[in-house]
């Protein structure tokens, strides 16, 4: 028995007219949530990053060779305001961790490149990620996780659906 199990109990005790057995399931989501962002928040610390600058420098990290987007795709992936994006660029720019370069496409476009400095840091803080993830997710059989994939795939796609309208 775990927290949510408790509460849970308590509130069917309580409200036996309500059926709260989402909980059983979002309380859990919810909670895992927090511990996770909590353990990345940590992860990125220690590599001198702030949650946004990785997330920027990993879609460019993950664009492949050369590394590089233009600030209306990265807008586009981490969904913040131009204003939002060109602050953060700047202050990429600033670590030396990305550089702006002229769009040939676009004479009047730019496109923000990875350097090769915040290729390392990005590829540094997702190996030390990816092992606290493995031990979070630890007490989980290999099938195990495979259907929690599975499943949390088909919640998320219904978010995602809705995200776009």
């Amino acid at each position: 028995m775990d927290e949510v199990d408790r509460i849970v109990s308590a509130w069917r005790h309580e409200r036996p007219d309500l059926d709260v057995s989402p909980m059983e399931i979002l309380s859990r989501v919810s909670r895992l949530a927090k511990q996770l962002d909590k353990a990345r928040k940590a992860t990125f610390h220690n590599h001198g990053l702030e949650v946004w600058a990785f997330d920027v420098l990993s879609a460019l990290r993950r664009s492949g060779e050369p590394y590089q987007l233009s600030p209306t795709r990265l807008i586009g992936e981490m969904m913040v305001t131009s204003g939002t994006m060109t602050n953060r660029i700047d202050r990429l720019v600033s670590a030396g961790w990305v550089s702006r370069h002229p769009d040939p496409a676009d004479r009047r476009g730019v496109l923000v490149r990875l350097t090769e400095a915040g290729k390392q840091k990005v590829d540094d803080a997702l190996a030390e990620l990816l092992v606290l993830e493995r031990e979070l997710l630890a007490d989980l059989t290999a099938p195990q996780k495979r259907r929690l994939t599975e499943l949390l795939r088909v919640l998320s796609t219904g978010f995602e659906h809705d995200d776009e309208a």
